[in-house]
């Protein structure tokens, strides 16, 4: 299999094997007018397998989404062929819009344009709550 590579864009790597499409459709990069090549199962000597997302194009990366799927995964930021920087990830603290509230009455469901705000209150758990309600966000499944 042969992939070109990227003049301008993203590498996203050490992407736990089968979450790709997870973190193709959290970026929503189905909306994005670029190239975008996902690779699965690929062969790691640290992970034994990963997936990798390579992006033909600079836009605005949500990292926190990125944080929050997978907080081991690497951002490599390609201009002119070149990776200029290589961003490592951690949970974020806060996520806005990422989650919804569950609660049915939680002020969120009754005021639409309310964003969603989830705040880390176990990082050991992954667990994050909602700032309005404290109802606890579903785990997500990595």
């Amino acid at each position: 299999m042969n992939i070109d590579s990227i003049n301008n864009g993203y590498v996203i790597d050490h992407i736990k094997a089968g979450n790709a499409i997870q973190i193709y459709n959290y970026l929503k990069l189905d909306k994005q007018d670029c190239c975008v090549a996902m690779i699965r199962n690929v062969k790691s000597k640290k992970m034994g397998k990963k997936d990798i997302i390579k992006i033909d194009s600079l836009f605005d990366i949500d990292l926190d989404v990125l944080g929050y799927i997978d907080p081991d995964i690497t951002v490599n930021v390609i201009k002119d062929g070149v990776v200029v920087e290589k961003k490592h990830l951690q949970l974020p603290s806060m996520l806005n819009n990422v989650l919804k509230c569950k609660n049915p009455r939680c002020i969120t469901n009754a005021e639409p344009d309310l964003e969603q705000i989830f705040k880390l209150t176990d990082p050991n758990r992954r667990t994050y709550r909602c700032i309005y309600c404290e109802m606890q966000a579903k785990p997500l499944k990595v």
